[in-house]
């Protein structure tokens, strides 16, 4: 007979285990969650963090670039310096002056020498840019400024599109480096202006590219005042530069020192930097988004939940697109701009203001040059008197808004030009002149500060660097006819110069408020979002 035990077969064989009776028959992960979406914005300040260690990282190495640009800029200050000149000794007729007099036209060659440098000192006395020769100076300033205005808009243009942020200030960087160092080798005045081009074309993109590339990963609540704080690396850069000017006082060895830390830069800091997070969303790479978007939440000690993806504003609500999808690349040119009613008086407006705003600070700054005072120790006392107007725009930025600060420094500059157009030129009457200038400079640095940040924050991603590029050629142009508004004389500079900040304050009037707006992604989305 048959053993009636029936024996049980081992788990693993067919039938469930002692923990597969006791597991639930649907695990928690295998529940179907619909995804989160969400702008960056909104990402920045529910999981990753608006101003974290990332982001502060990332902004200081970012701006450094400023720093670079500073550089390149205002190094013709000290190349192009015409130097101070006495009398050869017994020579009769011959008058002493300086080497802004004109006495040293009427002179006979070999009746004088110049006394604040040898022969290379400067392009003005190795090439003799005096007298009849004198424009040449001002031309190559013109040239300069006028290269910028061209990379401006073509590194704007860049950045928006295939190279990217990191990529175009990698790029304009590379460039200012070569340029550089090849005008420090310049065999004559015309290789010299033709390289200066070349650099003021490179220059242009840097300033616009480091802001973008630093600020689009900071949240819209501390965007503004970290904005702002770009400006003071580009004073430090021109502190530095006089200090790197008075070790190196030959023309030539200051080009070349100077165009150094363009490379350090490049082979130093880039590697470091990551690529903006809006920049690949609106690309299409919206997974290299969220690679950025986890490294911020990850160094920030945050963490963004699974199933919180990146969109577009105008994909928010848009069902058809897969969770972590890359998307179709979003473009923009300034031609969607001009054709959208909202963008297009807004670009008109910023470019406007940011010329005239040009003008007076330039303008101004050239007057502090006629002050006859040492020029190392002028141009780093020029350079910390901007860094108060900055710090107090920064402060008041989040309080009044863009909008009204926009307003106040244009009035406040225009209004101290005014007070100097009409006060005498003698006595002490003269060193109140002088301050009206400074606060002025005052004034309008502040406003140079604001207006970074106001124009980022006027377009969508698509189009911002574009029409930010835009609105620098236009402050590039004013930058150019800065020097022939101070060549007037007398109380017309301080006039004409006063009518610009005063002209600015009005137009800014027909500006948005800004001030805790989100960042839009694309045309659609700006466009819906003033609508609603």
């Amino acid at each position: 007979m048959p053993n009636a035990t029936t024996t049980l077969p081992e788990p693993g064989h067919g039938y469930p285990s002692l923990h597969d009776l006791q597991s639930p028959l649907i695990s928690p992960e295998n529940k179907s969650t619909s995804p989160e979406k969400m702008g960056i914005d909104e990402m920045l300040q529910r999981y990753c963090g608006e101003f974290g260690r990332w982001q502060w990282r990332h902004f200081v190495l970012t701006s450094l670039a400023w720093a670079l640009e500073a550089l390149h800029t205002m190094v013709m200050i000290f190349a192009d310096r015409e130097p101070t000149w006495r009398c050869v000794e017994a020579w009769p007729g011959c008058t002493m002056g300086s080497g802004t007099d004109r006495g040293v036209c009427d002179l006979e060659p070999g009746s004088w020498e110049w006394t604040g440098g040898g022969h290379g000192s400067s392009t003005v006395t190795e090439w003799g840019l005096i007298c009849g020769d004198k424009y040449k100076v001002g031309l190559v300033q013109a040239l300069f400024f006028g290269g910028c205005a061209i990379g401006a808009g073509i590194f704007g243009h860049l950045s928006d599109s295939f190279l990217g942020r990191k990529g175009s200030l990698t790029v304009v960087c590379i460039l200012n480096a070569v340029f550089g160092f090849l005008t420090g080798l310049s065999p004559n005045y015309y290789i010299y202006a033709a390289l200066r081009l070349l650099t003021g074309f490179s220059t242009g993109g840097v300033g616009l590219c480091a802001f973008v590339l630093a600020t689009e990963a900071i949240g819209p609540s501390k965007r503004g005042v970290a904005g702002m704080s770009t400006f003071y690396f580009f004073s430090t850069g021109i502190a530095v530069l006089s200090g790197i000017a008075y070790l190196f006082q030959s023309w030539r060895s200051l080009y070349i020192a100077s165009s150094l830390p363009s490379l350090l830069f490049v082979l130093f800091v880039v590697p470091f930097l990551s690529e903006s997070p809006r920049w690949y969303l609106v690309r299409g790479k919206t997974s290299d988004a969220m690679k950025v978007m986890h490294a911020i939440a990850k160094s920030n000690c945050r963490h963004i939940p699974q199933g919180a993806d990146l969109v577009l504003d105008d994909e928010r609500d848009a069902d058809a697109k897969s969770e972590g999808q890359d998307r179709e690349a979003v473009k923009g040119s300034l031609i969607d701009v001009l054709n959208s009613p909202v963008t297009r008086i807004r670009l008109v407006l910023a470019v406007a203001i940011n010329f005239l705003c040009s003008v007076v600070y330039y303008g101004l700054s050239l007057n502090v040059v006629n002050l006859k005072t040492n020029l190392y120790v002028n141009v780093l006392l020029n350079a910390v008197a901007e860094m108060p107007a900055f710090m107090l725009t920064a402060i008041l930025l989040d309080k009044f808004g863009r909008k009204p600060l926009a307003i106040g420094t244009l009035w406040f500059s225009g209004f101290f030009c005014l007070c100097g157009s009409v006060i005498s030129s003698r006595g002490i009457w003269k060193t109140v002149r002088m301050f009206c200038g400074l606060l002025g400079i005052f004034g309008m640095g502040g406003t140079y500060n604001l207006l970074f940040i106001y124009t980022t924050e006027l377009f969508p991603t698509v189009v911002r660097n574009a029409a930010l590029g835009c609105a620098t050629q236009a402050a590039q142009m004013g930058a150019i006819l800065a020097p022939f508004v101070v060549v007037l004389g007398g109380a017309l500079p301080f006039a004409v110069l006063a009518g610009c900040g005063i002209i600015g304050g009005v137009l800014a009037f027909y500006l948005p408020e800004t001030l805790n707006r989100p960042f839009y992604d694309t045309m659609a989305g700006i466009k819906e979002g003033e609508t609603a």
